[in-house]
């Protein structure tokens, strides 16, 4: 059916752009380019402003984040737009743990802001965040967890330390007391 539909597709754009077919309009036939398949007077596609580059350098939007491990050896990766720094440093084999996999249980995707001046750009952390960050090893006035650091323009830049060790309760079988 799909080759079907592309082989219409393709006839109608080529008796469109010969002219050939009474029912496209001169607006239609610019689109042609920018459209995929027609089949008969139907457009399979959506009218947009914007070109073939504009959307793809929207999807491969990135911005530079620099990940020093506990040994001060750095790792600068480029890290799409609305990513995590959790899911960028899974990708990019960086050691941030992540028990909980971003659901805010645990602190041990614990990263440490090098840059103030960053950290101010960050939203400010959630009650539940900061719940978790407090039972994070080595906190400091710019910690934050890195399923809630989102990769974002501002942030282009960013240098995030891992600290010397994690806590991860679950595993160490201690049940930290509440305040």
């Amino acid at each position: 059916m799909l080759s079907r539909i592309s082989r219409l597709g393709v006839q109608a754009a080529s008796r469109a752009r010969l002219g050939q077919n009474p029912a496209t309009s001169r607006n239609q036939k610019e689109a042609i380019g920018s459209c995929i398949n027609y089949v008969g007077n139907h457009t399979l596609c959506s009218a947009t402003d914007a070109t073939a580059s504009d959307r793809s350098e929207q999807q491969e939007a990135k911005i530079s984040v620099t990940f020093v491990d506990k040994d001060g050896d750095e790792k600068l990766i480029n890290v799409p737009i609305g990513m995590s720094m959790l899911e960028a440093a899974h990708e990019n084999d960086i050691e941030l743990e992540g028990a909980c996999e971003g659901s805010l249980a645990c602190s041990t995707c614990h990263v440490i802001v090098t840059d103030v001046d960053y950290y101010n750009k960050l939203e400010d952390p959630e009650d539940e965040e900061n719940d978790m960050l407090d039972l994070a090893f080595g906190l400091t006035e710019t910690s934050r967890l890195g399923c809630q650091v989102i990769a974002s323009p501002e942030l282009d830049g960013i240098r995030l330390a891992l600290p010397a060790a994690t806590r991860n309760f679950a595993v160490d079988g201690h049940v930290p007391k509440p305040h």
